[in-house]
């Protein structure tokens, strides 16, 4: 392996779908270990393959590396912008042999100049090219010049296909699965440049990774049957190839390649669920990635420092949503309040909280009111959805909890006591609160819990939430007297 060159990696996803589960890794190896290693990623966009590509979703693509934290150092480039370079590479094989000119029909030949769906359609980082194809020459490798010559001046359509050697073994080494090989007998003529002039995958990655100086190929085990391909391909243009690292797939809890039917599989499907970016990377690593120990909350900077091609395991990874969930958990609870509250904020607005509430106009109550809500989220809707009470006056009463709680005919004069006696506090604090009320349930002659739970009706319209004494302190005095005489109000006129 070498490591006198400057490091270079890129990703380079296709614009046939938004970025998925398995694509967002792939990335975010590769810029783990560009940062680690003080190396270049270089984004491309492979969107030669006029057919599936959808060009809308170049954006979509960006948008989920940015969300992810994924910050590429050159590009994007463009494949379909450098379509010359691929030609004059084909016609530069042709020159020397290592190419030769097909005229079979697109659908005569498996892996010919075939149309999408045959086989031999592009395959962008993260796609599964599918099952090695049939290995027979194709029968115009061997025409004699006077026959391509007739076939020309025919208008016969003419692809290009490399003239794989029909003895030997290619070989190559790669930093997971190690030495591998493969009898070139068993490789296909594959096309290079399809009838239209349009390249396939084979070529232009490997111009593209020539060009671009890249010296590190990280991306799926999907591909390992593309590489013998493209090794030959380096070698027939005098070039070396980079150093291979094939991570393993991505499959879903019944161990089958994760796909839409075990549920959402991009990333921007995740972002809009309420998952943390640094919550999902933190997963993403451990998706087939060993620190060597058993951590598991890792930091970015961590990531960062220890990541290692040595730790990626040769066996597939399971997506485990419920893990996904635990993560998430924790970058709600572990890290400084104030790394959650441009989070929080965000999520706020999206729903319509944040102007006029109280939370935009003092940072300092809305760092308390986060960090008092966070111990019982999940997601990030959790704010605006069990506590949208700490953000707004317009929330509703859980009908469960108002049936449970307030079921007791004197709950109503009871809150209304418990406003009057809030009210006439000297201090307004979690101890005062706390006496003002059990004070009030004595006297009462009623268990403190029963006031307890039908006050936390009234504040939050919820059984579940913060504590009370806490959640009254930083509502504050005010808030909780109106959402007192509402629940009155509302007991009275049921």
């Amino acid at each position: 392996m070498a490591t006198t060159q400057h490091l270079r990696v890129r990703f380079a996803p296709s614009p046939t779908g938004y970025l998925h589960v398995g694509g967002a890794r792939t990335a975010l190896f590769n810029w783990l270990f560009a940062r680690h290693e003080k190396g270049t990623l270089l984004l491309r966009i492979e969107d030669t393959d006029v057919e599936r590509n959808r060009p809308e979703l170049v954006q979509g693509i960006l948008d989920g590396l940015k969300w992810l934290g994924i910050e590429w150092d050159e590009g994007p480039f463009f494949q379909s912008q450098r379509l010359e370079m691929y030609r004059a590479a084909a016609e530069r094989l042709l020159a020397g042999g290592a190419a030769f000119g097909c005229y079979c029909k697109p659908a005569a030949y498996a892996g010919g100049d075939a149309a999408p769906g045959t086989g031999e359609e592009h395959a962008g980082e993260g796609d599964d090219e599918g099952k090695a194809l049939k290995a027979a020459p194709c029968p115009c490798r061997d025409l004699n010049d006077a026959e391509r010559a007739a076939r020309h001046s025919q208008g016969i359509p003419r692809a290009i296909r490399f003239r794989v050697p029909r003895t030997g073994v290619t070989h190559f080494e790669d930093l997971v699965f190690g030495a591998r090989e493969v009898q070139n007998a068993e490789i296909e003529d594959f096309v290079l440049l399809r009838s239209n002039g349009l390249p396939t995958y084979q070529l232009s990655v490997v111009v593209d990774d020539i060009d671009m100086r890249i010296s590190h190929v990280i991306r799926g085990a999907d591909h390992l049957s593309n590489t013998p391909k493209q090794v030959l391909i380096y070698q027939a243009l005098g070039a070396a190839a980079p150093v291979f690292a094939h991570v393993p797939l991505i499959l879903g809890a019944d161990r089958t390649r994760l796909s839409k039917r075990h549920g959402a599989t991009s990333v921007g499907s995740y972002a809009d669920e309420g998952f943390l970016p640094e919550a999902f990377r933190n997963f993403l690593a451990l998706l087939g990635w060993s620190p060597g120990d058993d951590s598991e909350f890792l930091r970015t900077g961590e990531l960062i420092e220890r990541f290692s091609l040595g730790g990626v395991s040769r066996t597939n990874a399971v997506f485990d949503r419920a893990k996904l969930e635990w993560y998430n958990t924790q970058y709600l609870q572990k890290p400084a309040v104030e790394e959650l509250l441009p989070y929080v904020e965000a999520e706020l607005k999206r729903a319509g909280l944040w102007e006029g509430s109280q939370a935009s106009g003092d940072r300092a109550w809305f760092a308390r009111a986060v960090d008092l809500i966070r111990p019982r989220t999940r997601l990030l809707g959790d704010f605006t959805g069990w506590a949208r009470a700490f953000f707004a006056e317009d929330f509703d009463y859980e009908a469960e909890a108002r049936e449970k709680f307030w079921k007791d005919e004197r709950v109503g004069g009871m809150l209304h006591k418990l406003a009057g006696a809030l009210e006439a506090l000297p201090e307004f604090n979690h101890d005062a609160c706390d006496a003002a009320l059990r004070g009030l349930a004595g006297a009462e002659g009623v268990k403190a819990g029963l006031l307890i739970n039908a006050t936390r009706v009234a504040i939050v319209g919820r059984a579940v939430a913060p504590p009370l004494f806490d959640t009254m302190v930083v509502l504050g005095r005010d808030r909780v007297l109106a959402r007192l005489r509402r629940a009155v109000a509302a007991l009275t006129s049921a």
